[in-house]
């Protein structure tokens, strides 16, 4: 059996790949990436790169050749671009006649008003009108992201939302790391969606739990949407990103976040990485 991930240089592809070479010999796997230079470290460790680019269709049918597998990790970009690049990977898995497609999706993406909902609804339904046999692993939100508040409020700083109430089922991309390896070389999945949601914490209870890591108590501050894109405007944040940052406060408001599911614990066999030791590995790394 072949494996093949794409992105495997990113952030979740790379974790992706360490949790399979825990699981499966490195002959097994193999990665599509845009320049195989930076996945030198992964050729050294016995797997199989190969160049394939989302944007040049060619380039996929020789990167998914022979593939029994495949990963498909959202790409970056906008929208319109996500949709365009991701139909193109499903296309190239068709012609290659892939034998499973397991595709990093988001949470409740069929239903979601998160501004990013767009590309995942348009590639899960070209995963199921390709007829290829799928598994969704609708992602909720990496802990990681929070990264920029949790070293605001080191600094300081309290921490700055406009999600209101709205709860999250955050995890660590190492979580997920596991439960796409675990997709990928378990049986059963065939067809399948699993909603991989983390315990459901609104900002304040979150915030809490960097204060009990820190050891300080840590202040909340709601605001509204505008001061939101304001306070971020003024800690650096690009006007492009104002956008986007705000669009995702607004959808946590609205509850598209707010996903109570037992899948993730059920698809890793275990339990999912506990908040406060989620919280010390990101602040002791």
């Amino acid at each position: 059996m072949k494996i093949l991930v794409t992105g495997a240089t990113g952030h979740l592809g790379a974790k992706v790949v360490d949790s399979l070479l825990a699981k499966v010999s490195a002959s097994d796997i193999a990665v599509s990436v845009r320049n195989p230079e930076k996945a030198e470290a992964l050729r050294t460790k016995g797997v199989e790169v190969r160049q394939g680019d989302f944007d040049q269709p060619a380039t996929l049918d020789a990167a998914f050749a022979g593939i029994d597998r495949l990963l498909i990790i959202s790409a970056d970009g906008d929208n319109e671009t996500r949709i365009r690049q991701h139909g193109n990977a499903v296309d190239a898995a068709v012609r290659a006649k892939v034998g499973f497609i397991a595709y990093t999706s988001l949470a409740q993406a069929d239903v979601s008003t998160n501004l990013m909902a767009p590309p995942h609804q348009a590639t899960e339904r070209a995963i199921r009108e390709s007829g290829i046999p799928y598994a969704f692993l609708r992602n909720n939100w990496y802990l990681e992201n929070e990264l920029g508040s949790i070293q605001a409020v080191q600094a300081g700083a309290p921490w700055v939302t406009s999600a209101g109430s709205g709860k999250v089922g955050w995890a660590l991309r190492q979580d997920y790391a596991d439960a796409a390896a675990a997709v990928l070389t378990g049986e059963g999945h065939d067809n399948k969606t699993y909603e991989l949601s983390g315990p459901l914490l609104t900002q304040e209870e979150l915030a809490a739990e960097v204060g009990k890591v820190l050891g300080k108590d840590v202040s909340v501050q709601q605001v509204n949407d505008e001061a939101y894109a304001d306070i971020m405007k003024q800690a650096g944040l690009p006007d492009f990103v104002l956008p986007i940052v705000v669009g995702i406060q607004q959808s946590i408001r609205e509850g598209s976040l707010a996903v109570d599911s037992s899948d993730f614990e059920h698809v890793l066999g275990r339990p999912v990485t506990p908040i406060q030791t989620a919280l010390r590995q990101l602040i002791e790394a």
